[in-house]
């Protein structure tokens, strides 16, 4: 097998009109290597030639499988332990080997399970070492986890980013993460442009990335967009799933013509793929052919077809050489003896040809290479303003936890700002339910029913608010999953990520609790003044801080909207069962009193209703005289009869009762409702201490997701 590592790229006549026609990505290539050689050298200048001792991804005997539960409840009783462990468990690797060199373009291609996925992520660190068999070594040494994130990217297969950032500013703030602060802004704009003209997105550079409600760029730049976030550093390795997945013929061939680009100017190049076609098979240097986690075939295109005729399966003329290896697998897979033969006839056809084959082994060790390939202005990512024997200068983060804040702050903010119906949505919503509930009880009395009409109107407010809150999931949910890919390879800190998140949400929050104030304090006619409508206005805050809190945590925990949405509401519901307003708390039995005090609706309830109640103790009476008979079976009795009555039940209670006796306070209608177990001002505090818990066990959350990693 030839080295084609550091081949020039020759274009056929039809080539170059296959291109011309299908794309504007050949106009920039002469643009992309004078940018190149400008920008990538950002520490000390480089001039950029290919490196005389490159880089060696060897990957040996990898072996993985995963334990598999039983579809049926009650699994049947197993003959011997060894048939249960092999019913049990599943081998998606099987003594995996081979290896990947600078300058080249890898291809993983099997069928659906095959493996394909698992291979590129044991290379790029994404299983745990533990449950992860063999060796993956660069230049002979093992890959440290914090090392192979800094000199490595991960493309996923779905591309999540922000969908109201335009190109430039996508890949402007993937600059910002993940280039130094040594860096000057200058050159971080002039990297970006490189790349832009790199990907082929020069003309796409000022248009969002859009969704399935927002026009934005094709599937094809928002591919390359995707893979350009995880290229800004220049990493020396390039992993990819299924780059080409879901893009038509064109767009697929210009993402891998991307790739090989990438390839060239000095990275290890390696991605699964699923079917390519015969365009995209001639900028793929090396295929690697998997069947149920076994190597069937590893080799340069050109070879697949010497490769099968040796085996006894020539390929036809004019066919599609890799649809007919997979489909000559897959008759296998399903034929009694499996893909046996073929791996043993690959075994030995390899031992064969590595006899002929020469390839080049690197000189240097990876700590050398390392400094040689930033000295030459590659893995930007990288400080060389010193020597440090150790390459302790490639820092896990790039910038501080403060400017990481910054940063997250200014893209979340900018793009929220283009989304304005979001907010609006939700302050009309709060704005028009808060004249409803006005309207509904405009004005209330202090009678029997208007006490019981005013507590009524701050449970439905306050659940209100919490279910408000529970609008976010959908974006929560979709940050969550970008979240997971920037901080896989140390794009910025999670904390950084949710105190920027908890910073914007704190205006949002006060705009809301001020609106809903405003509409419905006064209107109800509620006590307290000036000072009750500030009290009031911090219950609705806290609620609200509260409520958002809780909502980032369930998105964290359940990734799905719809089941996110359904938990959400449900606990909600639970909460609000228990918080003391239907059920006081002397009548909850004795074994839900626990879920009383985990209510979270339980301590804004009481302090909206304290603040409503207690203060105006003195001053207000909620039952005089004849009202005492409100809502009994003497309601409708004339009032001279209720006088009578009540004449004559204060002589038989030795009081003198008249219609203008005060039977019940403020108070008093507290302790009947069993809400004066804590001080109002203790109950605001519980409220705002709930959601900073929310927001910990948030960060809990996303800290385990972001490894993202199988076990």
């Amino acid at each position: 097998m030839a080295d084609r590592r550091i081949a020039p790229v020759t274009l056929t006549p039809d080539r170059e009109i296959e291109l011309h026609q299908s794309s504007r990505f050949s106009s920039h290539e002469k643009a992309e290597s004078s940018h190149r050689q400008h920008v990538i050298d950002v520490n000390n200048g480089g001039n950029g030639a290919t490196s005389a001792c490159p880089f060696v991804l060897s990957f040996n005997n990898l072996s993985y499988s995963v334990r598999i539960r039983p579809k049926m409840l009650f699994a049947p009783i197993r003959k011997s332990e060894e048939e249960s462990k092999e019913i049990r468990s599943k081998v998606l690797l099987n003594n995996i080997s081979g290896e990947a060199r600078e300058g080249e373009v890898v291809a993983v291609l099997g069928a659906s399970g095959a493996g394909k996925s698992t291979l590129i992520d044991a290379l790029a660190g994404r299983i745990e070492r533990k449950s992860l068999k063999g060796s993956v070594t660069l230049n002979g040494e093992a890959l440290e986890s914090r090392l192979l994130k800094v000199i490595s990217a991960y493309v996923m297969q779905d591309d999540l980013l922000y969908p109201m950032l335009t190109v430039e500013e996508t890949l402007m703030y993937a600059a910002e993460f993940r280039l130094p602060r040594t860096v000057s802004k200058e050159k971080k704009k002039a990297r970006v442009q490189a790349l832009i003209d790199q990907l082929g997105l020069r003309r796409a550079m000022n248009t969002v990335i859009g969704d399935e409600a927002h026009r934005g760029v094709s599937g094809g730049e928002r591919r390359r967009v995707s893979i350009g976030m995880d290229i800004i550093h220049d990493p020396i390795l390039l992993f990819l799933d299924e780059p080409t997945s879901g893009l038509d013929s064109t767009s697929a061939f210009l993402v891998i013509k991307v790739l090989q680009g990438i390839a060239r100017s000095g990275s290890i190049v390696m991605m699964s793929l699923h079917q390519p076609s015969y365009r995209i098979l001639d900028l793929l240097d090396r295929l690697l052919l998997l069947s149920r986690g076994q190597t069937v075939f590893d080799g340069s295109p050109p070879n697949l077809s010497r490769f099968f005729k040796e085996f006894g399966n020539p390929v036809p003329e004019n066919a599609n050489q890799t649809e007919f290896a997979l489909d000559v697998i897959r008759e296998l897979e399903n034929a009694p003896g499996g893909v046996t033969n073929l791996v043993e006839f690959n075994h030995s056809w390899q031992t064969m040809n590595r006899k002929k084959e020469v390839r080049e082994m690197p000189n240097l060790s990876l700590k050398d290479a390392i400094k040689a390939s930033i000295s030459r202005g590659k893995l930007v990512s990288a400080d060389t303003s010193t020597n440090d024997s150790n390459l302790t200068t490639i820092p896990d983060y790039s910038n501080p936890f403060c400017i990481e804040v910054i940063i997250i702050s200014s893209r979340l903010l900018r793009n929220l700002s283009r989304l304005p119906g979001i907010f609006g949505m939700r302050l009309g919503t709060i704005f028009v339910t808060g004249l409803i509930l006005a309207s509904l009880y405009w004005q209330l009395d202090d009678s029997p029913k208007g006490s019981e009409e005013r507590l009524a109107f701050l449970s439905f407010t306050l659940i209100t608010i919490f279910f408000a809150c529970s609008e976010e999931i959908p974006f929560f949910i979709e940050e969550r999953f970008i979240l997971i890919r920037e901080t896989a390879y140390n794009a910025y800190r999670v904390i950084s990520y949710v105190l920027a998140h908890t910073l914007l949400s704190i205006p949002s929050s006060i705009t809301l609790a001020l609106a809903l104030s405003l509409t419905t304090f006064w209107a109800v006619g509620l006590s307290g003044g000036c000072s009750g409508f500030f009290f009031y206005f911090l219950v609705f805050l806290s609620s609200f801080w509260a409520g958002s809190s809780f909502t980032a945590f369930m998105s964290s925990m359940v990734s799905d909207i719809t089941l996110s949405f359904t938990v959400s509401v449900s606990v909600l519901a639970y909460f609000l069962v228990f918080s003391g307003f239907y059920i006081p708390r002397d009548s909850i039995p004795a074994y839900w009193i626990w879920f009383h005090y985990l209510s979270m609706v339980k301590y804004p309830y009481q302090a909206i209703a304290q603040n409503e109640f207690s203060d105006s103790s003195s001053s207000k009476c909620f039952m005089k005289g004849v009202q005492l008979f409100d809502k009994t079976p003497f309601e409708d009795v004339p009032v001279a009869t209720k006088v009578n009555l009540l004449e004559g039940m204060g002589t038989t209670l030795g009081t003198n009762f008249t219609t203008s006796s005060c039977l019940s306070t403020g108070m008093q209608i507290l302790e009947q409702k069993g809400v004066t177990d804590i001080s109002k001002w203790k109950n605001l505090w519980i409220t705002f201490a709930w959601g900073f818990l929310f927001r910990i066990l948030f960060y809990v959350v996303l800290s385990i997701r972001a490894k993202n990693k199988r076990k």
